[in-house]
């Protein structure tokens, strides 16, 4: 564990050297701000890192991650990235990014007690229940687990459309697109799947606020 340790501090050293000798004022110029154009929420999965997945540099992307990339619209962690990034940063895209192998998503396939994470997991099974008619007539069983990720992360972009910050800023014009994505960990691409939200007439009646 100390060479770990060691080993984290020195490859720390070793990268601002190296990124200096290519720009002695990277660090200046960063440390001025940031105007990323994207907020990027995804799952705290140490194998699924926004920046190097899109090929980002540091002030390019603002980052919010959780178990399985869940919009839990109750969860002010999430509230208050989404907020700063929508209505400071004035962010144009927000990508949810969810994951092939995903433990929460498989978690929530099953019945296996794991901890405190239960009382988490149980936002992902009501995703399950909103579409087990589809999932359940997968008979494959890796098959319905690649389905339940893609339609966890379609759910996470539905549920950021509902939230008020995010159809405030559509009311007053503001540019904002949300996006949903899956990332293989197998092959490195990302698939877009084709949920592209710019207006809460996307949503059910029930769900468009008036302001």
């Amino acid at each position: 564990m100390e060479d770990f340790y060691k080993k984290i501090l020195d490859n720390n050293k070793e990268w601002v050297e190296r990124t200096l000798e290519k720009d002695p004022n990277y660090f200046k110029d960063l440390a001025k701000g940031q105007t990323p154009p994207l907020l990027w929420i995804g799952c705290s999965d140490s194998r699924v890192p926004a920046n190097e997945i899109i090929g980002a540099k540091p002030g390019e992307v603002f980052v919010h991650r959780n178990i399985a990339n869940m919009v839990i619209h109750s969860d002010m962690n999430m509230l208050s990235v989404l907020d700063y990034a929508v209505n400071v940063l004035k962010v144009k895209h927000v990508i949810v990014c969810g994951h092939y192998g995903c433990g929460g998503v498989k978690a929530a396939m099953g019945n296996d007690s794991i901890g405190i994470i239960d009382n988490w997991i149980r936002h992902i099974k009501d995703v399950y229940r909103l579409h087990d008619s589809q999932l359940d007539s997968i008979v494959n069983e890796e098959e319905r687990f690649n389905a339940f990720v893609e339609i966890n992360a379609k759910e996470q972009v539905l549920d950021l459309a509902k939230t008020s910050i995010v159809q405030a800023a559509w009311r007053s014009g503001q540019e904002l697109t949300l996006h949903g994505w899956v990332y293989g960990l197998n092959s490195g691409y990302v698939t877009d799947l084709k949920v592209n939200l710019s207006s809460n007439k996307d949503l059910d009646e029930v769900y468009q606020l008036k302001f």
